[in-house]
């Protein structure tokens, strides 16, 4: 295998372990679980839960993946408190995220992952050096963990998977973990 075929490979596994972990989580809670607020402003389980889907979703599009799975009929199948992935917004305006549909959240969650995975997995191996956001990085950008990661000429497409998706993925995986004792569950990995 070529470099960039080793690394594609370590990442296509990485991703697909990282969306089983979030189908058992689903599985293994319930609406109102979900929906839980311990204490204000502590964000219910239903904000990470839609957030990581939703920017997923739009950062496979914006990689050059097929279009968003999202539209405005989701908000209303989901029941979702907010139709809103709220990374811009405050912890407060957020706190009131809620899924009244729970079945319909998994269905979204379900093709969005699976349109991720279909994508690495014919994606051009050489396309992972392209640079997809260059220095000087824009205000959004520049505060952003994959600004850290970035190297000299900006952020190319692995980095962004890598930051993205994935790493975005694990650090949202750890609050749902966290806020799964919260509501009497255990952990999802040792």
């Amino acid at each position: 295998m070529t470099p960039n075929e080793l690394i594609l490979d370590s990442l296509q596994r990485r991703l697909k372990a990282m969306h089983s972990l979030w189908y058992e989580a689903v599985d293994t809670m319930d609406a109102e679980q979900v929906n839980h607020v311990e204490r204000e402003p502590v964000l219910p389980i239903a904000f990470s839960l839609f957030h990581l889907a939703q920017i997923e979703d739009g950062s496979v599009s914006m990689l050059g993946g097929p279009p968003l799975v999202y539209d405005e009929g989701w908000a209303d199948r989901m029941g979702l408190a907010i139709a809103d992935h709220g990374k811009h917004r405050t912890v407060e305006e957020m706190v009131g995220q809620r899924i009244g549909n729970y079945e319909g959240f998994r269905e979204y969650q379900r093709l969005v992952f699976e349109k991720t995975e279909t994508w690495l997995s014919s994606i051009e191996r050489a396309s992972l050096t392209d640079v997809v956001v260059a220095r000087p990085f824009p205000p959004q950008i520049a505060s952003t963990f994959s600004a850290r990661v970035a190297g000299e000429v900006g952020i190319t497409r692995l980095d962004a998977v890598e930051c993205w998706i994935y790493q975005h993925g694990l650090r949202h995986m750890g609050e749902i973990e966290h806020a799964r004792a919260l509501v009497g569950l255990e952990g999802m990995t040792s």
